[in-house]
């Protein structure tokens, strides 16, 4: 019996250091479902460029089509940002945790600089019409920002980011495949991490 109340007692022990230092409310289905938006964004986008435009490659589209791109872009990120914020105060809640606290807000400085960066980087790509290194750029600052943020957060948001980089450096060196590289990392890879985290971390602590 003391043994098995030492045990309990290092366990609450970790646990508590753990939600003191890292941020425990990432819901594993918000990346589930923010993965599903980008292969809908994907899909949409290939439907633009390849059926409806006729274009052998995507990368000699006109003004028209980069526009409605980069709105089916804005609207994916409108929606797994929502999604993710919506799950993630869901979870709190059911866990009794605030969502605001020292670890979150540790986290969004982290990964806010190589994120907001990359955001920039990705605008001016598309003013000067550089398209071929947009979806390359999108990955890497994204995995950067996760690789960054993961310090805070589950050690397995660091290799959904390494990932992520990784698939960005082999799209620079093939630009004309860069929307299947963007549907793979921002959608394939996040539904496998999502899956993971969810049967790792979500399931496991409701079974609590």
């Amino acid at each position: 019996m003391e043994e098995q109340d030492l045990y309990s007692e290092i366990n609450s022990i970790r646990n508590l250091m753990e939600r003191s230092t890292r941020f425990i409310s990432l819901s594993g289905l918000s990346g589930v479902l923010a993965g599903i938006y980008a292969l809908i964004g994907a899909g949409l986008a290939y439907k633009l460029l390849y059926v409806d435009a006729g274009t052998d490659t995507y990368l000699d589209f006109n003004h028209d089509i980069t526009v409605q791109l980069f709105f089916i872009a804005l609207i994916v990120l409108v929606l797994s940002i929502a999604t993710g914020i919506w799950l993630t105060i869901r979870k709190a809640k059911r866990k009794g945790q605030s969502v605001w606290n020292q670890s979150s807000q540790s986290l969004l400085k982290s990964g806010a600089l190589p994120l907001l960066t990359g955001g920039c980087f990705v605008l001016l790509l598309l003013m000067q019409g550089y398209y071929g290194i947009i979806a390359p750029g999108c990955l890497i600052f994204y995995g950067l920002a996760l690789v960054a943020a993961s310090q805070y957060t589950f050690g397995d948001v660091k290799w959904l980011g390494l990932c992520d980089i990784g698939l960005g450096l082999l799209a620079t060196l093939l630009p004309g495949y860069g929307l299947f590289f963007w549907a793979f990392g921002f959608g394939v890879l996040h539904i496998l991490y999502g899956t993971i985290m969810h049967f790792k971390y979500d399931r496991e602590n409701s079974a609590k």
